[in-house]
């Protein structure tokens, strides 16, 4: 551990003018109070369509350690994480949102986990703000990953937290498309630990991940950590053979020994069809979201690209 550690902040951003000025009053005057650190902020804009590049070069102007990656669209939460991550050389790395819900009060709490020997340390969430179905929805999602996943993986923690510089460097080497980056985190290993914290609502603005996006980060974190719906599938195939063949035992028993037979109504075939045509349908759309997941891995596209970095000495990736 050096006794004068260079920490940088990485922040995905996605049309968060609303909160840029408050968010750099609250990073300058939080990382303020760490002694023996020598702090950068990391914008990494992802295909704002607002004021917010603007703004980020203002504070760019005004204090150099407010740096700026520019993507040159708009490629996703993660991917925007990622590219933080790549442009970053500092001792220790700290993930967290723009908007405000992630306290920059809690960095210190971060740094003094990383400086006791915490290689990775996560931010849980004790309480959150969301309400309504926006909030049933991501407790629904964490009682379920929790059981669907086949790596433990802990409950209530988003990308909020700090890596030290060899978890960074493991973490950039994973080069998967679809990413989940607290599952890639945990996966990773080293010294993990955990600082709690209460979840503020946005400061100001509305939500800038929408439920099709949610969905779809949702969907990345089971299929990338989990074979169980694949093996959910082959149980319930085996389970209906079963019951099919169960059933046609007994006619077929019925038959031979002269017992009488009730014939099988439209209502029943209709029935029977719909519910056989329905599973293989789900059964082909699961084996269709990892087969998807394998084609983009093959195509090897790149998971960003860079427009301009400002303040970083690099301008292209």
């Amino acid at each position: 551990m050096p006794e004068h550690a260079r920490l940088d902040i990485v922040i995905p951003i996605y049309q968060e003018q609303e909160n840029l000025p408050e968010l750099r009053r609250q990073l300058a005057e939080s990382c303020a109070q760490i002694e023996g650190v020598d702090w950068r902020v990391i914008y990494v804009n992802d295909g704002s369509k607002d004021n917010s590049v603007p703004i980020i070069l203002q504070q760019h102007q005004e204090d150099p350690r407010f740096t700026l990656v520019d993507l040159s669209r708009n490629f996703g939460h993660q991917a925007a994480i990622s590219a933080g991550l790549r442009h970053t050389d500092a001792d220790a790395v700290i993930i967290m949102d723009g908007d405000l819900q992630d306290p920059p009060e809690v960095i210190a709490d971060l740094v003094a986990c990383w400086r006791e020997g915490g290689q990775v340390v996560r931010a849980q969430r004790r309480t959150r703000q969301e309400r309504g179905l926006r909030r049933l929805g991501f407790d629904a999602f964490h009682k379920v990953f929790a059981w669907v996943s086949d790596f433990p993986i802990p409950s209530n923690t988003g990308v909020f937290g700090l890596l030290d510089r060899q978890a960074v460097e493991q973490l950039n080497l994973l080069d998967e498309r679809n990413r989940f980056i607290p599952g890639l985190r945990a996966w990773i290993g080293f010294d993990q630990r955990t600082v709690y914290y209460d979840r503020l609502d946005r400061a100001a603005g509305d939500p800038k991940q929408t439920l099709r996006r949610l969905i779809r980060y949702a969907m990345d974190g089971v299929f990338s950590f989990s074979y169980k719906p694949l093996r959910l599938m082959t149980y319930s195939g085996v389970c209906i053979s079963a019951v099919g063949f169960t059933i046609a035992s007994v006619f077929i028993f019925k038959r031979l020994f002269g017992f009488e037979v009730a014939q099988i109504g439209f209502t029943t075939l209709v029935t029977l069809i719909l519910i056989m045509g329905g599973a293989q349908l789900v059964a082909l759309g699961l084996i269709g979201e990892y087969l998807g997941r394998i084609y983009d891995e093959v195509k090897q596209r790149p998971l960003f690209v860079v427009r301009r970095a400002y303040g970083l000495g690099k301008d292209t990736h």
